[in-house]
Protein backbone atom coordinates (compact mmCIF):
# COMPACT_ATOMS: atom_id res chain seq x y z
CA UNK A 1 0.00 0.00 0.00
CA UNK A 2 1.61 3.19 -0.85
CA UNK A 3 1.22 6.86 0.91
CA UNK A 4 -2.50 7.42 2.71
CA UNK A 5 -3.19 10.72 3.00
CA UNK A 6 -5.01 11.49 6.64
CA UNK A 7 -7.60 14.31 7.21
CA UNK A 8 -7.75 14.78 10.89
CA UNK A 9 -10.06 17.19 12.96
CA UNK A 10 -9.73 19.18 16.09
CA UNK A 11 -5.68 19.22 16.07
CA UNK A 12 -5.17 22.54 18.01
CA UNK A 13 -4.62 20.17 21.44
CA UNK A 14 -5.34 16.87 22.63
CA UNK A 15 -6.25 13.82 21.18
CA UNK A 16 -6.48 15.64 17.86
CA UNK A 17 -2.60 16.87 18.09
CA UNK A 18 -1.49 13.37 19.20
CA UNK A 19 -2.86 11.72 16.47
CA UNK A 20 -1.70 13.76 13.84
CA UNK A 21 1.71 13.71 15.22
CA UNK A 22 1.62 10.18 15.87
CA UNK A 23 0.74 9.28 12.26
CA UNK A 24 3.30 11.80 10.75
CA UNK A 25 5.81 10.16 12.33
CA UNK A 26 5.15 6.99 11.03
CA UNK A 27 6.00 6.03 7.52
CA UNK A 28 3.21 5.77 4.75
CA UNK A 29 1.06 8.50 5.86
CA UNK A 30 0.61 12.13 5.01
CA UNK A 31 -1.51 13.77 7.64
CA UNK A 32 -3.32 16.67 6.75
CA UNK A 33 -4.18 18.54 10.75
CA UNK A 34 -7.04 20.69 10.94
CA UNK A 35 -8.31 23.87 13.31
CA UNK A 36 -10.80 25.88 13.17
CA UNK A 37 -8.19 28.53 14.47
CA UNK A 38 -5.10 28.91 12.87
CA UNK A 39 -4.14 31.42 15.14
CA UNK A 40 -3.67 27.92 17.83
CA UNK A 41 -1.52 26.11 15.64
CA UNK A 42 1.64 26.83 17.65
CA UNK A 43 1.79 24.07 20.11
CA UNK A 44 1.02 21.33 17.14
CA UNK A 45 4.15 23.23 15.23
CA UNK A 46 6.09 22.59 18.15
CA UNK A 47 5.48 18.66 18.65
CA UNK A 48 5.34 18.22 14.88
CA UNK A 49 9.01 18.74 14.86
CA UNK A 50 10.85 17.95 11.63
CA UNK A 51 7.66 16.29 10.29
CA UNK A 52 5.94 19.40 9.95
CA UNK A 53 5.61 20.75 6.26
CA UNK A 54 7.16 17.23 5.50
CA UNK A 55 4.30 14.30 6.26
CA UNK A 56 2.29 17.16 8.39
CA UNK A 57 1.01 19.99 6.74
CA UNK A 58 -1.69 22.44 8.83
CA UNK A 59 -5.21 23.45 7.09
CA UNK A 60 -7.99 25.55 8.55
CA UNK A 61 -11.15 23.51 8.61
CA UNK A 62 -14.31 24.78 10.82
CA UNK A 63 -16.40 20.91 10.90
CA UNK A 64 -19.19 23.51 11.85
CA UNK A 65 -19.53 24.88 8.48
CA UNK A 66 -20.11 22.75 5.27
CA UNK A 67 -18.25 25.74 3.13
CA UNK A 68 -15.01 25.24 5.58
CA UNK A 69 -15.04 21.35 5.34
CA UNK A 70 -15.25 21.51 1.35
CA UNK A 71 -12.74 24.63 0.73
CA UNK A 72 -10.47 22.10 2.91
CA UNK A 73 -10.97 18.92 0.77
CA UNK A 74 -11.17 20.67 -2.63
CA UNK A 75 -7.75 22.08 -2.17
CA UNK A 76 -6.18 18.64 -1.62
CA UNK A 77 -4.63 16.90 -4.85
CA UNK A 78 -7.19 15.23 -6.22
CA UNK A 79 -9.84 15.55 -3.33
CA UNK A 80 -8.39 12.51 -1.81
CA UNK A 81 -8.88 11.28 1.53
CA UNK A 82 -7.99 7.81 2.32
CA UNK A 83 -8.28 8.35 5.90
CA UNK A 84 -10.67 10.53 7.50
CA UNK A 85 -10.04 11.46 11.59
CA UNK A 86 -13.52 13.40 13.32
CA UNK A 87 -12.14 14.36 16.11
CA UNK A 88 -13.74 17.87 16.92
CA UNK A 89 -15.74 17.97 19.98
CA UNK A 90 -16.90 20.03 22.90
CA UNK A 91 -18.00 18.70 26.27
CA UNK A 92 -21.09 19.53 28.80
CA UNK A 93 -21.63 18.54 31.97
CA UNK A 94 -23.91 19.35 35.10
CA UNK A 95 -27.94 19.38 35.92
CA UNK A 96 -30.19 19.70 32.61
CA UNK A 97 -31.68 23.02 34.36
CA UNK A 98 -28.57 24.49 34.24
CA UNK A 99 -28.00 23.91 29.99
CA UNK A 100 -29.25 26.84 27.88
CA UNK A 101 -31.16 25.11 24.87
CA UNK A 102 -28.62 27.51 22.84
CA UNK A 103 -25.82 25.54 24.48
CA UNK A 104 -27.53 22.11 24.04
CA UNK A 105 -27.79 23.04 20.10
CA UNK A 106 -24.24 24.02 19.67
CA UNK A 107 -23.11 21.10 21.56
CA UNK A 108 -24.81 18.89 18.94
CA UNK A 109 -23.90 21.26 15.85
CA UNK A 110 -20.24 20.22 16.80
CA UNK A 111 -20.42 16.45 18.40
CA UNK A 112 -23.09 15.14 16.02
CA UNK A 113 -23.54 17.46 12.88
CA UNK A 114 -19.79 18.53 12.58
CA UNK A 115 -18.99 14.77 11.82
CA UNK A 116 -22.16 14.08 8.93
CA UNK A 117 -21.08 17.35 7.44
CA UNK A 118 -17.21 15.91 7.99
CA UNK A 119 -18.90 12.39 6.14
CA UNK A 120 -21.16 14.28 3.77
CA UNK A 121 -18.04 15.70 1.92
CA UNK A 122 -15.90 12.79 1.96
CA UNK A 123 -17.85 9.36 1.61
CA UNK A 124 -18.79 10.23 -2.32
CA UNK A 125 -15.46 9.91 -2.97
CA UNK A 126 -14.37 6.91 -0.90
CA UNK A 127 -17.12 5.23 -2.71
CA UNK A 128 -16.64 6.16 -6.19
CA UNK A 129 -13.05 4.92 -4.93
CA UNK A 130 -14.14 2.14 -3.24
CA UNK A 131 -11.21 2.46 -0.63
CA UNK A 132 -11.64 4.75 2.83
CA UNK A 133 -11.31 4.12 6.19
CA UNK A 134 -13.95 6.64 8.28
CA UNK A 135 -12.57 7.01 11.94
CA UNK A 136 -14.77 8.57 14.77
CA UNK A 137 -13.48 9.39 18.29
CA UNK A 138 -16.38 8.63 20.40
CA UNK A 139 -16.93 7.71 23.89
CA UNK A 140 -18.02 5.32 26.33
CA UNK A 141 -20.59 7.69 26.68
CA UNK A 142 -21.76 6.47 23.66
CA UNK A 143 -22.37 3.52 24.83
CA UNK A 144 -23.47 3.90 28.90
CA UNK A 145 -25.17 7.55 30.01
CA UNK A 146 -23.80 8.89 32.91
CA UNK A 147 -24.54 10.85 35.58
CA UNK A 148 -24.96 14.61 34.87
CA UNK A 149 -23.39 14.29 31.27
CA UNK A 150 -27.28 13.94 29.72
CA UNK A 151 -27.05 15.87 26.57
CA UNK A 152 -22.95 15.42 25.98
CA UNK A 153 -23.94 11.36 25.91
CA UNK A 154 -26.81 12.05 24.61
CA UNK A 155 -24.31 13.26 21.26
CA UNK A 156 -22.11 11.05 22.09
CA UNK A 157 -25.19 7.75 21.48
CA UNK A 158 -25.80 10.14 18.38
CA UNK A 159 -22.78 9.51 16.95
CA UNK A 160 -22.67 6.04 17.58
CA UNK A 161 -26.31 5.46 15.99
CA UNK A 162 -25.38 7.33 12.86
CA UNK A 163 -21.86 5.64 12.16
CA UNK A 164 -23.64 2.19 12.84
CA UNK A 165 -26.55 2.68 10.49
CA UNK A 166 -23.91 4.04 7.68
CA UNK A 167 -21.16 1.12 8.12
CA UNK A 168 -23.53 -1.27 6.39
CA UNK A 169 -23.79 0.97 3.34
CA UNK A 170 -19.75 1.74 3.80
CA UNK A 171 -19.16 -2.23 3.92
CA UNK A 172 -21.09 -2.07 0.31
CA UNK A 173 -18.01 0.34 -0.70
CA UNK A 174 -15.09 -1.60 0.57
CA UNK A 175 -15.35 1.73 3.02
CA UNK A 176 -14.37 1.44 6.47
CA UNK A 177 -15.96 2.50 9.73
CA UNK A 178 -14.76 2.60 13.12
CA UNK A 179 -15.70 4.47 16.31
CA UNK A 180 -13.07 5.03 19.35
CA UNK A 181 -14.79 4.81 22.70
CA UNK A 182 -12.22 6.44 25.21
CA UNK A 183 -12.97 7.02 28.88
CA UNK A 184 -11.33 9.37 30.67
CA UNK A 185 -8.73 10.90 28.63
CA UNK A 186 -6.34 13.58 30.79
CA UNK A 187 -6.84 16.59 27.91
CA UNK A 188 -6.79 20.52 28.25
CA UNK A 189 -10.66 19.78 27.10
CA UNK A 190 -11.76 17.84 30.08
CA UNK A 191 -9.93 20.23 32.49
CA UNK A 192 -11.67 22.73 30.96
CA UNK A 193 -14.72 21.21 31.13
CA UNK A 194 -14.43 20.76 35.19
CA UNK A 195 -13.02 23.60 35.38
CA UNK A 196 -16.23 25.58 33.99
CA UNK A 197 -18.54 22.80 35.89
CA UNK A 198 -16.95 24.10 39.16
CA UNK A 199 -18.01 27.61 38.68
CA UNK A 200 -21.32 26.59 37.43
CA UNK A 201 -24.08 28.74 38.71
CA UNK A 202 -26.34 26.72 40.69
CA UNK A 203 -29.16 29.11 41.06
CA UNK A 204 -31.74 27.53 38.81
CA UNK A 205 -31.54 24.28 40.50
CA UNK A 206 -32.88 22.51 43.45
CA UNK A 207 -30.72 22.39 46.77
CA UNK A 208 -30.86 18.66 46.71
CA UNK A 209 -29.53 17.91 42.85
CA UNK A 210 -27.43 20.86 43.44
CA UNK A 211 -25.84 18.79 46.45
CA UNK A 212 -25.29 15.86 44.40
CA UNK A 213 -23.72 17.51 42.03
CA UNK A 214 -21.26 19.26 44.01
CA UNK A 215 -20.63 16.90 46.95
CA UNK A 216 -20.99 13.56 45.09
CA UNK A 217 -20.39 13.62 40.99
CA UNK A 218 -17.22 16.10 41.17
CA UNK A 219 -15.48 14.64 43.99
CA UNK A 220 -16.43 11.03 42.47
CA UNK A 221 -15.38 12.24 39.17
CA UNK A 222 -11.76 13.88 40.09
CA UNK A 223 -11.10 10.09 41.99
CA UNK A 224 -12.24 8.80 38.30
CA UNK A 225 -10.31 10.89 36.49
CA UNK A 226 -7.02 10.63 38.78
CA UNK A 227 -7.39 7.07 39.05
CA UNK A 228 -8.46 5.95 35.04
CA UNK A 229 -7.10 8.67 33.12
CA UNK A 230 -5.12 7.61 29.70
CA UNK A 231 -3.09 9.92 28.16
CA UNK A 232 -3.74 11.49 24.37
CA UNK A 233 -0.21 9.57 23.60
CA UNK A 234 -2.14 6.52 24.20
CA UNK A 235 -5.21 7.13 22.57
CA UNK A 236 -2.83 8.01 19.60
CA UNK A 237 -0.99 4.89 19.41
CA UNK A 238 -4.60 2.41 19.81
CA UNK A 239 -5.75 5.29 16.71
CA UNK A 240 -2.41 4.32 14.70
CA UNK A 241 -3.14 0.58 15.16
CA UNK A 242 -6.68 0.33 14.46
CA UNK A 243 -5.65 2.32 10.96
CA UNK A 244 -3.01 0.08 10.26
CA UNK A 245 -4.89 -3.36 11.12
CA UNK A 246 -5.97 -5.31 8.15
CA UNK A 247 -9.29 -5.87 9.70
CA UNK A 248 -9.61 -2.78 12.05
CA UNK A 249 -13.34 -3.43 14.91
CA UNK A 250 -16.31 -1.38 14.23
CA UNK A 251 -15.72 -0.53 17.93
CA UNK A 252 -12.85 -0.01 19.96
CA UNK A 253 -12.66 0.74 23.29
CA UNK A 254 -9.08 2.00 24.62
CA UNK A 255 -9.78 1.62 28.09
CA UNK A 256 -9.94 -2.25 29.11
CA UNK A 257 -10.99 -1.72 32.67
CA UNK A 258 -14.55 -0.02 31.65
CA UNK A 259 -15.38 -2.94 29.41
CA UNK A 260 -17.13 -4.70 32.69
CA UNK A 261 -19.17 -1.30 32.72
CA UNK A 262 -20.46 -1.61 28.97
CA UNK A 263 -20.90 -5.25 29.91
CA UNK A 264 -23.27 -4.56 31.84
CA UNK A 265 -26.13 -2.88 29.34
CA UNK A 266 -26.07 -5.76 27.07
CA UNK A 267 -26.26 -8.31 30.42
CA UNK A 268 -29.89 -7.23 31.17
CA UNK A 269 -32.24 -6.43 28.02
CA UNK A 270 -34.13 -4.19 30.41
CA UNK A 271 -31.62 -1.75 31.19
CA UNK A 272 -32.00 -2.40 35.39
CA UNK A 273 -28.97 -3.91 35.87
CA UNK A 274 -26.63 -0.70 34.93
CA UNK A 275 -28.81 1.33 36.14
CA UNK A 276 -29.30 -0.11 39.84
CA UNK A 277 -25.09 -0.73 39.53
CA UNK A 278 -24.55 2.77 39.30
CA UNK A 279 -27.11 4.16 41.87
CA UNK A 280 -26.00 2.22 44.36
CA UNK A 281 -22.19 2.91 44.03
CA UNK A 282 -22.74 6.54 44.17
CA UNK A 283 -25.79 6.89 47.05
CA UNK A 284 -25.38 3.37 48.98
CA UNK A 285 -22.25 2.38 48.76
CA UNK A 286 -19.59 4.95 48.35
CA UNK A 287 -16.56 3.10 50.39
CA UNK A 288 -17.18 0.43 47.84
CA UNK A 289 -17.11 2.62 44.48
CA UNK A 290 -13.81 3.47 45.96
CA UNK A 291 -12.10 0.33 46.74
CA UNK A 292 -13.28 -0.67 42.99
CA UNK A 293 -11.20 2.42 41.84
CA UNK A 294 -8.47 0.85 43.33
CA UNK A 295 -8.72 -2.39 41.81
CA UNK A 296 -9.59 -0.79 38.64
CA UNK A 297 -6.24 1.18 38.76
CA UNK A 298 -4.28 -1.93 39.69
CA UNK A 299 -5.92 -3.85 36.78
CA UNK A 300 -5.36 -1.07 34.48
CA UNK A 301 -1.52 -0.73 35.50
CA UNK A 302 -1.22 -4.71 34.62
CA UNK A 303 -2.57 -4.57 31.28
CA UNK A 304 -0.37 -1.82 30.29
CA UNK A 305 2.93 -3.72 31.45
CA UNK A 306 0.98 -6.94 29.56
CA UNK A 307 0.62 -4.95 26.47
CA UNK A 308 4.00 -4.09 26.26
Amino acid sequence: MGTRRVLVTGCSSGIGMAVAVRLAKEKGFKVVATMRDLEKREPLERVAGDTLNRSLEIRQLDACCEDSIRECVDSLQDRQVDVLVSNAGVGMIGPLECQSMSDMQGLFDTNFFGLVRLVKEVLPDMKRRRSGHIVVMSSIMGIQGLLFNDVYSASKFAVEGFCESLAVQAMKFSVKMTLVEPGPVGTEFERKVYEDAEKMDLAGVDEETARIFREIYLPYSRKVFNSLAQTPEEIAEQTLQLITAKEPPFRHQTNRVYMPMTALKHADPTGRLPLDTFYKLLFKHDSLFTASLGLLRMLQKRAGKSSK
